[in-house]
């Protein structure tokens, strides 16, 4: 309980921003230097026509907020296209002065565009960041037009150049923190130091990517989520309040390993355009909603199988741009 209310304390409190923000921000605050280091980002081209993007409602959206998906890539190997470990729906509202980050259970049963009915996180292997954004468009009706990749492996090093993040573990979640940093060893070929008790305490990168790795703990991938999103809100936490001095390093750390469609302009408008905003805070919710689907197993193999999309897209509308939360159906 002690814990569950510590997460909300800092949801409400915290002066949060999304990371793509937190680049635009730092990027904008050395002037030109910081412009051109915007260029180590990794830039990406992708359509903007309605049909490739599965757009079809964009009338019915409102203005004052923009969508931007957000992938979490846990590549083994350290090139080629994978599937998305994480999914997120970023949300720029100005409305009602809030960022929301809307998490997509990655093993939730949809029908990719080509590809037929699999589990969202494939889309980004299939066909990269924009098959991607148009599977989340046409089964949730929504209207992304750009995105924000970050690879495990770079968060890792983002977050030891910030000196480590703070994250509580549960006694429970240990043994399965360090089973996930000895995988990781394993594939690097290097002998990273494991977590040695539970509590709050300073994570370096790579114990905490691990920590966001941890889905056979509590209830499972719905956890894992909720895990994912603590981390990205303690990097963000961080790295906002950095003293200046640590921006340049922070910058070149972090940009190699983020890839995006926004153009260095868009980054650093929707950065001052935050801060004019008057947004300070952050929401989050999650897809399925619980009670609105469930696991299933199919020809042998485990889905998240939405009740209907219907509900699910009703819901995430109302989130989005009502600022209204349904965490659970009421029977």
């Amino acid at each position: 309980m002690a814990r569950r209310n510590k997460r909300n304390k800092r949801k409400k409190t915290s002066k949060l921003l999304l990371l793509f923000i937190i680049v635009g921000l730092l990027g904008g605050a050395f002037g030109a230097y910081g412009f051109s280091m915007l260029d180590k980002i990794n830039n990406t081209k992708i359509s903007q026509s309605d049909e490739d993007l599965g757009i079809n409602n964009e009338d019915n959206k409102s203005s004052k907020v923009v969508n931007i998906a957000l992938f979490g890539l846990d590549r083994r190997e350290s090139k080629g296209n994978t599937r998305s470990d994480t999914i997120m729906i970023a949300s720029l509202d100005k409305e009602h002065k809030k960022i929301k980050l809307t998490s997509i259970m990655r093993d939730t049963y949809v029908d990719i565009p080509g590809r037929g009915m699999d589990k969202i996180n494939h889309a980004y292997a299939f066909g990269g960041p924009e098959l991607a954004i148009k599977t989340i468009n046409q089964n949730f009706a929504m209207n992304i037009r750009d995105f924000v990749t970050v690879d495990f492996y770079g968060l890792e090093k983002i977050i030891d150049a910030m000196g480590g993040i703070e994250i509580e573990i549960a006694s429970n979640e240990v043994n399965s923190l360090n089973k996930n940093i000895t995988e990781i060893n394993d594939i690097t070929k290097e002998n990273s130091p494991k977590v040695n008790n539970s509590g709050l305490q300073t994570l370096t990168g790579r114990q905490a990517v691990a920590y966001a790795r941890i889905r056979n703990i509590g209830n499972g991938d719905y956890q894992r989520t909720e895990r994912q999103r603590l981390v990205l809100e303690q990097v963000i936490h961080k790295g906002m309040n950095a003293g200046i001095t640590k921006y340049p390093k922070l910058l070149n750390t972090m940009l190699p390993y983020v890839e995006t469609s926004l153009s260095k302009t868009d980054m650093v408008s929707l950065g001052t355009s935050t801060l004019t905003s008057g947004i300070r805070t952050i929401d989050q919710y999650r897809i399925p909603v619980d009670g609105y689907g469930g696991g299933q197993k199919i020809n042998g193999v485990s889905y998240i199988v939405p009740n209907t999309l219907e509900d699910n897209i009703k819901l995430l509308n109302q989130f989005i741009y009502e600022d209204m939360k349904v965490t659970t159906r009421k029977n």
